[in-house]
């Protein structure tokens, strides 16, 4: 008995397609991940680039009671993003790349509760451009944990109970 309801014709095409998607998924990815983290942490080395970097730097100093600026926090959090950046496009140092990913989010939500007059025009169902610009990262953490899923070897597999056609 087939598992889909599609067409008998379709069903070849629909297991290549689905098989496909089970090889190519997890790598893209990955470098979609990578690219975002590269390129959003490459921003915060240049002054004004990166619209996230007033409260990123707000929410750093806030967190750390005031102990560091934007002058130290800004260059740190480029480098921490760009190093995850780096990490998922080559693919290298994985379980060390992800937890600084997992760091990072942890950090990057924390405006949510810090700032909710700024990430909320209406608390807590209209979120303003900046609290968009967070809540988005739910996506990025469930890339992550995907990816992070297949760091001992593991795969997607396009069959129900592991059976390949």
């Amino acid at each position: 008995m087939r598992a889909s309801h599609l067409p008998e014709r379709l069903e070849p095409i629909d297991v290549r397609i689905t098989a496909a998607l089970a090889r190519w998924g997890v790598p893209v990815l990955r470098i979609g991940l990578g690219i975002v983290f590269l390129w959003f942490g490459a921003l915060k080395f240049f002054p004004g680039a990166s619209p996230a970097e007033t409260l990123a730097a707000r929410t750093i100093e806030l967190l750390t009671g005031g102990a560091v600026g934007p002058s130290v926090s800004l260059p740190v959090l480029a480098t921490w993003e760009s190093l995850i950046g780096i990490g998922l496009l080559a693919g290298r140092f994985m379980r060390a790349t992800l937890l600084l990913l997992g760091l990072q989010m942890l950090g990057t939500l924390t405006p949510l509760v810090l700032f909710p007059a700024e990430t909320f025009s209406s608390f807590p169902l209209v979120p303003t451009l900046e609290g968009q610009y967070i809540i988005k990262n739910i996506v990025l953490i469930g890339a992550a944990m995907v990816v992070g899923a297949t760091v001992r070897g593991g795969q997607l597999d396009p069959e129900p109970g592991g059976t390949r056609a």
